[in-house]
């Protein structure tokens, strides 16, 4: 069984700083691309940001120069670094991750459970 649990998540002020951690555990062959998306209420969930098994990134407008995503595959574990922390930034934030169980399989997407982040004025 695959778990992904996130933590990090809490409350900060505008301007503040943030880091979301995701750990994928279980039985797993191999990790694709993993990501992160937030879900504001009243909103559609959006991607905020993802990373390939290669490395390579990809940011939402609204966060590019703020966010930084960046994972550990030793670790099965992808990191989100807020900083200039916006009151719009206020949401659940979900990691995501592509992966198979088995070298036969399909990748299959996960997810975790959500954290909470919320930015005050």
């Amino acid at each position: 069984q695959v778990q992904l649990v996130e933590s990090g998540g809490g409350l900060v002020q505008a301007g503040g700083s943030l880091r979301l951690s995701c750990a994928a555990s279980g039985s797993i062959f191999s990790i694709h691309t993993m990501g992160w998306y937030r879900q504001a209420p009243g909103k559609q969930r959006e991607l905020v940001a993802s990373i390939t098994g290669s490395g390579s990134t990809n940011y939402a407008n609204s966060v590019k120069g703020r966010f930084t995503i960046a994972r550990d595959n030793a670790k099965n574990t992808v990191y989100l670094q807020m900083s200039s922390l916006k009151p719009e930034d206020t949401a659940v934030y979900y990691c995501s991750a592509d992966l198979r169980l088995t070298y036969n399989t399909a990748a299959y997407t996960y997810w975790g459970q959500g954290t909470q982040v919320t930015v005050s004025t």
